[in-house]
């Protein structure tokens, strides 16, 4: 009997000594984990963390703004002939879309010195644009001195070297510009057109919808990778319709048709586009009453229907699409109050003026004005320029 008691006795001895090791390593992994959150969890926090700074930047940045300075970024503007450096200072440009005018006779480091001389003279860093299609429409690689060769069309990128190739291209385009002080290229273009005679084909991929949306895709991926900006042209679309560039286009289209040509747009939307072109087309299915430009229901499609929360911009505002129909004087404030952030213009010597006196009066909110600041400083802050 009593070798049983001692048998028992060494028993729950054990069950003690097991139980008490499991209690130990138990509340040890408690506090370890407790002073040491997982990889996982760190990650989060630190991106949070990031996110709410750069929040809190842009909000301190644009209290201390005066209501001409927010409205000065709101302009991208086509650099002007003379008093480039007097300008930024005295309208407080929001950027500077390079022309050819301004990259003929450059060499890469006088156009870098130019480039870093409107920036030094902004008190907000500038966008800086310049058209880069390829192939027919291209600023800088016209100058051997500052691209070797032209940037090619993405047509004939595509029939040489297929997706790889336009992938490939992009990167390229994307090292130049970021190199020379160019921070958006303006491209690419979503427009479908599988018509050789329509105007816009030659610019396009020359596919169609769900072509011209892998084309999108690719190319708005490679720019987000290499923090280059990127831009869709031209919303919603401009079919096989004629040149806005020299006249009042409207765009018959049934709405059926043109909704079709949303699916390029969508696709760079999800690819992360940073704007959107907005052209200067009426779209009659949409709004008969006012080029899409300054559309308050053509921009409602951008904001509502595709959910594009980025910047939208005009097409340039000196086209006769535009400025055969308004005023440029009116034109600037009808753009912003249809739902655009940056207006493209060469007349913002006029236009800004008018905007300042509408929000004073009422015509333009402080609301919307800060909605559209905010998503320029914000793409700039993306850009790495804040």
């Amino acid at each position: 009997m009593g070798k049983k008691l001692v048998i028992a006795a060494e028993v729950l001895v054990l069950i003690a000594v097991i139980i008490g090791t499991y209690f130990f390593f138990t509340k040890n992994e408690t506090k370890s984990s407790d002073k040491e959150p997982s990889q996982t969890s760190q990650t989060s926090q630190t991106t949070a963390r990031s996110s709410s700074q750069e929040v809190d930047s842009l909000d301190k940045l644009m209290d201390e703004m005066t209501l001409e300075e927010k409205v000065g970024q709101l302009f991208f503007v086509r650099v002007p002939e003379i008093n480039q450096i007097e300008d930024i200072q005295a309208y407080h440009l929001g950027g500077y879309v390079l022309f050819s005018r301004d990259t003929d006779g450059e060499t890469q480091e006088s156009l870098r010195q130019k480039i870093a001389s409107y920036q030094d003279a902004s008190d907000v860093p500038l966008l800086i644009g310049s058209d880069e299609e390829g192939g027919t429409v291209t600023r800088i690689s016209q100058n051997p001195n500052l691209v070797a060769q032209p940037f090619a069309s993405p047509q004939a990128i595509y029939a040489s070297s297929g997706w790889e190739g336009i992938v490939e291209d992009t990167k390229q385009k994307a090292d130049i510009l970021t190199d020379l002080g160019i921070n958006t290229g303006l491209f690419p273009i979503a427009d479908v057109a599988t018509d050789p005679n329509a105007f816009i084909y030659d610019r396009t991929i020359g596919l169609d919808a769900e072509g011209t949306s892998e084309f999108v895709e690719k190319v708005v991926t490679t720019l987000k990778e290499a923090k280059s900006g990127s831009t869709l042209k031209h919303f919603p679309g401009y079919g096989n319709n004629r040149d806005s560039h020299v006249e009042i286009v409207t765009d018959e289209r049934p709405l059926e048709e043109v909704e079709a040509d949303y699916l390029p747009f969508e696709a760079g939307i999800k690819a992360g586009a940073d704007s959107i072109l907005v052209s200067h087309n009426i779209i009659a299915s949409i709004d008969s009453d006012a080029p899409a430009s300054i559309s308050t229901k053509v921009h409602e499609v951008l904001r509502n229907q595709l959910n594009f929360d980025g910047v939208v911009m005009t097409d340039d505002m000196d086209m006769a699409g535009l400025a055969n129909f308004i005023s440029q004087e009116e034109a600037g404030l009808k753009a912003l109050q249809a739902g655009n952030d940056l207006v493209m213009s060469s007349s913002y010597q006029q236009q800004i003026p008018y905007v300042i006196q509408a929000v004073q009066n009422g015509d333009y909110s402080e609301e919307q004005l800060n909605e559209s600041v905010r998503r320029v400083l914000a793409w700039k802050q993306q850009l790495g320029l804040i």
